[in-house]
C-alpha cells in the first residue's frame, strides 16, 4: 500500500478542528490508547481549556494489536490476532469514578477497529461494575450511565474486523474522526526515527492539507 505521512502539524490541526464537535459532547475527562492516541489526547486537551474550568485529566491504557517489527519503520505494520493489555487504569490510585461520565477514547486510528472495540468494552465494564459497587441501579438512574465518545484523527474507509454500537457511530459527537481516509498505510510522527525527512514527505504529499 502507499505510505501517506503525517507531520506533526498536521495532527495539530486535525485535534484543533475536531475540537468544536468535542467541547459539545463536554468530555469529563480523557482516555487515551497508547501509543498512537497519546499525542492527540493531549494536544486536544489543550484545544478543550475553558477560562476558569479544571483541565481534562487525561488517563493511559496501552493495548497491543500490532506484531512487535525487528526493524521499525522500515516495514508495513500487520494486524495481530488478539488484543493484549500492557495497561490499564488503577481506579482506586487514580481515584477515578467513571458512573455518570462523560468519557472521550482517543486513538489515532481506525483501521480494523478490533482495538476500539476492545477498549470501549472493557471500560463499559468497568463502568458497570463501580456503578453496582456504588449500589447505583442504571435502569432506575439512566442519567448516572457513563456515556462513552470515540476520536480518531483517521477512519479507514475499508471493512472493519469488529464492532461499535449504533448509538455511537450514528452520534456525530460521539464518534469522531477528523478525517475518512482511503485504506493506505498511515505513518505517524511518533514513530519516525529521522523526523526531518518524516515531516519533508508529508509536506511534499500535501499531508498537510488532507482532505476527506
Amino acid at each position: 500500500m502507499d505510505k501517506q505521512y503525517i507531520s506533526y502539524n498536521n495532527v495539530h490541526q486535525l485535534c484543533q478542528e475536531a475540537s468544536t464537535k468535542i467541547k459539545q459532547f463536554k468530555p469529563d475527562l480523557i482516555i487515551a490508547i497508547g501509543g498512537g492516541g497519546f499525542i492527540p489526547a493531549r494536544i486536544l486537551r489543550t484545544f478543550l481549556k475553558e477560562p476558569n474550568v479544571p483541565t481534562v485529566r487525561i488517563f493511559a491504557i496501552i493495548l497491543s494489536l500490532y506484531e512487535d517489527l525487528q526493524s521499525v519503520g522500515s516495514t508495513e505494520e500487520k494486524p495481530g490476532v488478539n488484543v493484549q493489555r500492557t495497561q490499564w487504569i488503577d481506579y482506586e490510585q487514580c481515584k477515578l469514578d467513571l458512573v455518570g461520565k462523560n468519557v472521550l477514547i482517543v486513538d489515532e486510528v481506525d483501521d480494523t477497529r478490533t482495538t476500539l472495540h476492545y477498549a470501549l468494552s472493557e471500560l463499559e465494564k468497568d463502568a458497570a461494575d463501580q456503578a453496582r459497587a456504588k449500589g447505583v441501579d442504571l435502569e432506575q438512574h439512566p442519567e448516572l450511565k457513563t456515556t462513552f465518545g470515540i476520536f480518531v484523527l483517521h477512519d479507514k474507509l475499508k471493512p472493519k474486523k469488529a464492532d461499535l454500537p449504533a448509538d455511537i457511530l450514528d452520534n456525530e459527537l460521539r464518534y469522531i474522526a477528523a478525517r475518512k481516509v482511503p485504506d493506505k498505510w498511515y505513518a505517524y510522527p511518533w514513530e519516525s526515527t529521522d523526523i526531518v525527512t518524516h515531516t519533508r514527505n508529508a509536506m511534499e504529499q500535501d499531508n498537510d492539507v488532507f482532505l476527506d
